[in-house]
């Protein structure tokens, strides 16, 4: 990346220096909830494990195939019968998928069997249906096959005892059909990491209200909540808490009863009515300010051996606090990959704070980058057609128009 002009008058703002870089900031709340990666393990059924993180290696209890059946619709005929064609045999039965009890196929015929369905004792390859005919009672083979053609042999995919699952792969869609097609009906997960919202703000109002003058919609509940279920955490409590110290504490209360995180947003600034702070402060909470842009006011605090990382009430705010500071590391406990960052050409010019690490919202363009919108902290809406945070170094105060900027996928 390349900056013209350093910092501002060639000084860094008094407050920046005295506040915490972001990757320290980063690194205290990596702290606190990288212990969530000792919780325990429970039993899911097999059907619902997508997304989980497998907690224990799992190995097929039985061969698969189960049995020697059928890889096509045909004829499971003996090879030498079919070594000349083409060859007319009796048709001695049909086998349908599902079938047991079947007897041997006699000698020099043939018997009908269903894509799936058991190979008769006898028979070593199956004639597909296409190279055949069949006229009352007998079936014309009109090309041979070796012995082993299209027939399936127990163990060929797996054999019991194998590894068919490694622990701490995250279950995907073709794991779950190797593990129901060995007829495991549970598997064995890391519980997800359980995490409660509470948001404050006497102004903030429930979708469907009608606003007064001085009202707004509580998006960060929402917001917050959803941002925590697409990275592999259970969001166990979404509620919301007036500036009434009294009324926080109680839902605080309930909060950390029930999750190993508690996520607030609010409440954490210089203001007169900052319940957060004012509350959670008395409890040993770290409130300061971290060098970033949006998102300096950040609050931590454990309570009852819970962390509760407090976020300004800013919508964008809090959400660039949760990809910056939380998303990383919760990731990391839900086994998913990182969040990706790569480099892109800037589409825009750039003039960054002297000392604070910005994070920008962009768009991606073909190779590069364009501003989805300007960096107010309130501009929610606006948020939602960006795709990336374009990182900007605190020792960068300007980006010209093609320079190289860092971003990270939203």
């Amino acid at each position: 990346m390349t900056g013209g002009g350093g910092t501002t008058g060639g000084r860094t703002s008094p407050a920046a220096v005295s506040a915490r870089s972001v990757e320290d900031h980063r690194r205290r709340v990596e702290e606190l909830l990288r212990p969530s990666t000792a919780r325990e393990v429970e039993d899911v059924a097999t059907g619902r494990a997508s997304g989980r993180l497998l907690a224990r290696d799992v190995k097929a209890p039985l061969d698969l195939p189960v049995f020697r059946n059928s890889g096509m619709d045909g004829y499971a005929v003996r090879a030498a019968s079919v070594s000349v064609t083409p060859v007319t045999l009796p048709l001695a039965g049909v086998v349908a998928a599902g079938q047991a009890g079947q007897a041997p196929l006699p000698p020099d015929a043939a018997m009908k069997v269903m894509t799936g369905a058991p190979i008769p004792a006898g028979a070593d390859c199956v004639v597909p249906v296409e190279d055949t005919r069949a006229e009352g009672g007998s079936v014309t083979i009109e090309r041979g096959r070796k012995a082993g053609d299209f027939v399936r042999e127990p163990g060929t995919d797996v054999r019991a005892g194998e590894l068919l699952v490694a622990a701490r792969t995250l279950v995907a869609p073709r794991h779950i059909a190797a593990l129901a097609a060995v007829g495991l009906p549970t598997l064995p997960v890391f519980r997800r990491v359980r995490a409660a919202v509470l948001t404050t703000g006497d102004e903030l109002m429930p979708a469907g209200a009608e606003l007064r003058p001085g009202q707004i919609y509580n998006s960060n509940g929402i917001a917050l909540a959803a941002a925590l279920e697409a990275n592999g955490v259970e969001v166990v409590s979404v509620e919301h808490s007036r500036d009434d110290p009294e009324e926080f504490r109680r839902r605080l209360s309930a909060a950390t009863s029930s999750a190993d995180v508690v996520f607030t947003s609010g409440g954490v600034s210089k203001g007169d009515f900052e319940v957060v702070k004012d509350v959670l402060a008395t409890r040993g909470g770290e409130f300061g300010s971290v060098a970033v842009q949006p998102g300096g006011p950040q609050g931590i605090t454990v309570v009852d051996g819970i962390p509760v990382l407090s976020f300004p009430g800013n919508p964008v705010s809090t959400m660039v606090s949760f990809e910056v500071f939380a998303r990383p590391i919760l990731r990391e406990l839900a086994g998913l990959p990182p969040v990706p960052t790569y480099e892109v050409a800037l589409l825009d010019s750039v003039r960054s704070p002297a000392g604070r690490r910005q994070f920008l919202r962009g768009r991606i363009e073909g190779d590069g980058v364009r501003l989805a919108s300007g960096p107010g902290s309130h501009l929610v809406a606006a948020m939602a057609h960006a795709d990336v945070l374009i990182d900007i170094p605190p020792e960068i105060t300007d980006v010209a128009t093609g320079a190289t900027v860092r971003v990270i996928e939203l």
